[in-house]
């Protein structure tokens, strides 16, 4: 039962969070009115503001997934301390500080810059500025090295070895229980809810791959660290990402090397940021010099700077992984394009393997906090899960929905701004990750596929965290 009265429920929320007390932004109240200032009462019908003009009834108080994700209810104040660092006011100032050491005697302190970008804030940008992904992706990197970065990167490597390990984590775990739910774990949302709502019940079923993010923080700060001769503290790493929640991720403690004294992620910077950025100088980014992307790690660059994975808009996990467990288990190729079936909940997709009339793999594409609710309490209530797989992704529609992805403009409404960015993803070239750049890496750096070394640096752990009332701390 809530602990909130009937004046204070939150009802027709598609995608809501049942808060806790300590989940409430405090209500403006405008002291001019009175000399004692203005007073709330709670009726049967909500809330009012009494003052010594009358009595004027208050609009309710809708919590988004944003607010949820940001409020420090969730988020430790150490946690907050961080986060802080990844502005992009923090980012331009290192960035000056460092061209100014580059200009000077002091050039041996400076550090190597190098931004590795996802796809889904290219589709975001390009929509913004009406380019091209390809030309998105070559003016970004342009702009970036105005900014003074060394080296710009697609995190499609990442995102390639992110898939490999996790269908491989699959495997194992469906050979040891084939009732075993497994869930992905590339959205840090996610994971952070489940650590601090859920703990140690629901975190076996996470997958440890980790996500291509803080992949791509290895093979920036080792990998090409050892390409440059340079140590990881040298190297100041940032990752443009379509979600806040991806700066919590990077400020976890699990992803910093005591050994290389470095965080394999500096700072994080979202699509909403760039647009900001860019917006304080009165530019556009279609205006910025274009210039490719670079490619350290194989020789040939590719046709495109720019891929997908599968037809879905956040990596593709269920997909990928549904075709190669049908291969590996039971020796058959599903068709290339895979039939979803959506029930009457938009943001949840099912995918199902049948072999002589029997239903032998169960996958699923779960997007938004209401449908990670129902499957967790499911779990929960012992009724266990009818699927063996599931990717999970906090935001509605997924990654391409980002809550730092660039928001509507001139009334248009995020379903349609969201279908337009699912359009142009699906016209971008697929690429699959098992690829000749992957196979190199792998006996390059991680002394081949499935090593003890390849699984200390592509995979993570997960912790079960208390959480903390940190209302009275809360700055609004």
């Amino acid at each position: 039962m809530s602990r909130f009265s009937g004046a204070l429920q939150l009802t027709d929320i598609d995608d809501f969070i049942t808060p806790s007390q300590e989940c409430v932004k405090p209500i403006t109240i405008d002291k001019k009115k009175s000399k004692t200032g203005a007073k709330i009462s709670v009726q049967e019908d909500g809330y009012y503001e009494e003052s010594e003009t009358g009595k004027q009834k208050l609009q309710k108080l809708e919590i988004t997934l944003q607010d949820c994700l940001a409020c420090s209810g969730c988020i430790t104040s150490a946690e907050g301390v961080l986060i802080t660092q990844q502005s992009q006011k923090e980012l331009l100032k290192v960035l000056h500080e460092n061209i100014k050491l580059k200009a000077t005697e002091d050039v041996k302190m400076a550090r190597t810059v190098v931004f590795s970008v996802a796809t889904q804030p290219l589709i975001s940008l390009a929509y913004r500025y009406k380019m091209s992904v390809e030309e998105t992706a070559r003016h970004l990197a342009g702009y970036f090295r105005s900014l003074g970065a060394d080296y710009v990167l697609s995190t499609k490597v990442a995102d390639d070895l992110a898939l490999l390990e996790c269908r491989n984590e699959f495997l194992e775990k469906y050979r040891e229980n084939k009732d075993l739910t497994m869930f992905s774990s590339s959205c840090p949302g996610w994971v952070c809810y489940a650590e601090k709502t859920h703990g140690n019940f629901i975190l076996p079923h996470i997958a440890t791959t980790r996500s291509p993010q803080q992949i791509m923080g290895v093979l920036v700060k080792q990998y090409l660290g050892e390409k440059l001769n340079l140590p990881a503290s040298r190297i100041y790493h940032v990752t443009v990402m379509p979600c806040y929640d991806k700066k919590l991720e990077a400020s976890r403690e699990d992803f910093f090397s005591e050994a290389n004294a470095s965080r394999d992620v500096d700072c994080v910077i979202t699509s909403v940021e760039v647009e900001q950025m860019l917006l304080e100088v009165d530019q556009t980014l279609s205006a910025q010099e274009p210039a490719d992307l670079d490619w350290p790690w194989w020789d040939k660059k590719p046709e495109f700077m720019v891929y997908s994975h599968e037809s879905t808009y956040s990596g593709g996990y269920a997909e990928h992984v549904f075709r190669y467990a049908a291969r590996k288990l039971f020796n058959d190729d599903p068709p290339n394009e895979l039939k979803l079936v959506q029930p009457r909940n938009r943001d949840l997709k099912e995918i199902y393997f049948e072999k002589d009339g029997k239903v032998l793999l169960r996958f699923a594409i779960a997007n938004g906090f209401k449908n990670i609710q129902n499957l967790v309490q499911k779990l929960k209530r012992g009724k266990g899960s009818k699927f063996h797989f599931v990717e999970i992704m906090a935001c509605p529609s997924g990654c391409i929905n980002g809550g730092a992805q660039v928001r509507p403009i001139s009334g248009q409404h995020v379903r349609e701004l969201t279908q337009n960015l699912e359009e142009l993803y699906t016209k971008l070239p697929r690429s699959e990750p098992d690829n000749i750049a992957t196979k190199n890496l792998y006996d390059d750096f991680f002394n081949g596929f499935g090593t003890d070394k390849s699984h200390d640096l592509l995979h993570t752990s997960y912790h079960s965290v208390d959480k903390l009332v940190t209302a009275l701390n809360i700055k609004w």
